[in-house]
């Protein structure tokens, strides 16, 4: 089941780095990015694009590496662990979300708390 669920998250992040690099305008927009021209373009490019791509290497690894499987989720779960502390942090400074962002932050916890049922899991 670990396998499976990594392999989920990382096509998503695989997903979510095909979306960043063919349509960053588009992609920007749906998080409340407005890019400017060239840097704030080739920014988010490379570091959405390229850190989503990162990241759906390091989730989909223990496919190519069963015995990899404890990397993967321990990353997995230190990173969605961080994105759910800022996240969590950003809701109580800022306010005036769409809905988007609530359904990031919603994805962010089911990752978070997924990995870390696993982690138990494999301790």
């Amino acid at each position: 089941m670990t396998h499976i669920f990594l392999a989920v998250v990382g096509l998503s992040y695989l997903v979510l780095a095909a979306w960043c690099a063919w349509l960053p305008e588009r992609t920007s927009r749906a998080v409340g990015f407005t890019l400017q021209p060239g840097q704030g373009q080739s920014e988010f490019f490379t570091v959405y694009g390229g850190l989503e791509l990162a990241l759906a290497i390091i989730f989909l690894w223990p496919l190519y590496r069963p015995d990899h499987v404890a990397f993967s989720l321990f990353v997995c779960l230190v990173i969605h662990g961080c994105l759910v502390l800022f996240r969590t942090g950003a809701f109580m400074i800022y306010s005036g979300f769409p809905v988007t962002t609530y359904l990031l932050a919603i994805t962010e916890w089911i990752i978070f708390l997924t990995a870390a049922f696993f982690a138990w899991r494999h301790a």
